[in-house]
Parts: structure tokens; sequence; C-alpha cells
């Protein structure tokens, strides 16, 4: 989940750093008589506004499901410790096999 997390936070600061040069562009004093350029800033501050509400809701719901996914497979190795032994067991078994090939 990390990875995803990483990707995520990359694309935040890549688009920031757009978001940052744009705003550079824009802020030349020349136009600020421009209702269009006022405009667009407008806009442009909304949109970044939007994506990073967007990205904290994403994950947030990432890390809910995970936490879901965590608390299920905890219940089932509580509920069926027996099953998770014997699975355990199995593969354990499968990899000392494949080990021992070598």
């Amino acid at each position: 989940m990390s990875s995803a997390a990483d990707k995520i936070s990359g694309a935040q600061e890549d688009l920031e750093k757009l978001v940052s040069d744009l705003r550079g562009l824009l802020s030349s004093k020349d136009l600020d008589s421009v209702p269009e350029i006022r405009q667009l800033r407008k806009r442009l501050d909304e949109s970044l506004y939007s994506a990073r509400e967007s990205a904290i809701r994403a994950a947030q719901e990432a890390a809910y499901q995970a936490k879901e996914a965590a608390r299920v497979a905890n219940d089932y190795a509580h509920d069926e410790p027996w099953r998770v032994a014997s699975a355990a067991l199995a593969v354990g078994a499968l990899v000392g096999f494949l080990l021992s090939r070598r």
C-alpha cells in the first residue's frame, strides 16, 4: 500500500509544482488588469482545492479498506485457527520442498 501512497503523493507534488509554475507565470502585475487572468487564477485555485480534497478522500478510503481487510483476516484467523494453521503448514511444506530441490 505504501507504493500506492507514494504514487499519490508524487502525483500531488507534481500537480502542486505545475500549479505553482502557472501561478508564477500569471502573477505579473501587468496581467492584474485583465479580468480573464483574474478569473483563470480563481478557477485554478478552486481546481487545486478540489484536487486536494479528492486526493484526501481517496487516501482515507484506501486506508479504511486496508483496515477493514486486516480486520476481516484477523476475525477469520480467530474463528478458524486450524484452517489457518493448516494453510500455513501447507505453504511452508511447499516452500521447503521447492527450496530443497535446488
